[in-house]
């Protein structure tokens, strides 16, 4: 389960040449690793997202990047945050994560989500559809999906997918869980209570008891017991020493990216007492854990291991 999960959103660094990209990237997860996360994640998109840059900017494909970091860390799990459904057949995707858990020991997390971006389908040549066919798809693949991860060898004539005895050999090494991202009330935290282990929620701290009601509403309806289900929220954090170097660091990000609509009311900036403080609250609003990213200086050595050691504090790991 995600109590703790550290979040590389983009692969655009000052002064890093091509070659020392991956480096970098791998840098972010070990130190993540040490200090105290428990899943690495990287986004599942092939555009930069307008909230932290440009379309052209570097994007790594996830899964590869994952099998990839799978080689370089022994103990967190590895997950996208998170999949978009409508990039992948969910027979190549169920295959795809498999083979995540395979090459890395069994720490392979599916993090699923409808899929959003309409510029990056659009451009790539992804259908994109309506909202509701976009949910409509994820839940017939997530009826394909899981059994496939469990053993199973589902046969669906559904409306958007059908596959008939989809065999998903070699298993995985252990249960994959299935984490699925989105804060929608109505549709996506009924589909966490009758399918997913895991609920990320996007959303601000005065609406996370509002989503968390929504969630056990859902659990009761179906029949779920809620304990059953691990809550983290995304967050977004600049931790330095001092609240000066995190303001400092913090601010030359936004100039080395000015179209970016990543602001200070949206990240935690600070020194490590402030940052802890701030999450302290986040969690008191009653989730079970956190997601960070840290796009304006995760790629600074030593950072990752400072909010690492900062936020394990809170949440008692």
């Amino acid at each position: 389960m995600t109590l703790l999960g550290y979040q590389i959103p983009n692969f655009t660094y000052p002064d890093i040449a091509p070659e020392d990209l991956f480096p970098t990237v791998t840098a972010q997860a070990v130190e993540a690793e040490a200090a105290g996360f428990d899943t690495v994640l990287v986004m599942d998109h092939f555009y930069q997202l307008p909230i932290l840059g440009e379309p052209d900017e570097p994007m790594i494909e996830c899964y590869t990047l994952l099998s990839a970091l799978a080689q370089h860390t022994s103990r967190v799990r590895l997950s996208a945050l998170v999949t978009g459904n409508t990039y992948r057949n969910p027979t190549l995707l169920a295959k795809t994560v498999t083979a995540l858990d395979v090459v890395s020991g069994g720490r392979a997390q599916l993090g699923i989500g409808a899929g959003w971006f309409e510029l990056e389908h659009d451009a790539l040549g992804f259908e994109f559809g309506t909202f509701t066919d976009r949910f409509e798809k994820l839940e017939e693949a997530l009826q394909i999906i899981l059994p496939m991860l469990r053993g199973e060898r589902p046969t669906v004539d559904g409306r958007r997918y059908r596959v008939t005895d989809a065999i998903n050999s070699p298993a995985p090494l252990g249960r994959i869980p299935v984490m699925i991202g989105g804060g929608g009330e109505r549709k996506t935290l009924r589909m966490v209570a009758q399918y997913a282990d895991e609920s990320n929620l996007i959303c601000g701290r005065d609406e996370i008891g509002r989503k968390l009601d929504a969630l056990a509403g859902h659990c009761e309806a179906l029949g779920r017991d809620r304990s059953e289900i691990t809550v983290s929220l995304q967050t977004t954090a600049c931790v330095a020493p001092t609240h000066e170097e995190a303001v400092r660091e913090f601010e030359a990000y936004l100039q080395r990216n000015p179209r970016a609509q990543v602001r200070s009311a949206s990240t935690i900036v600070g020194s490590p007492d402030e940052v802890a403080a701030r999450y302290a609250e986040l969690l008191a609003a009653g989730v079970d854990g956190v997601t960070v990213n840290a796009p304006a200086n995760g790629h600074v050595p030593g950072r990752v291991t400072l909010l690492g050691e900062t936020l394990s504090a809170v949440v008692g790991r």
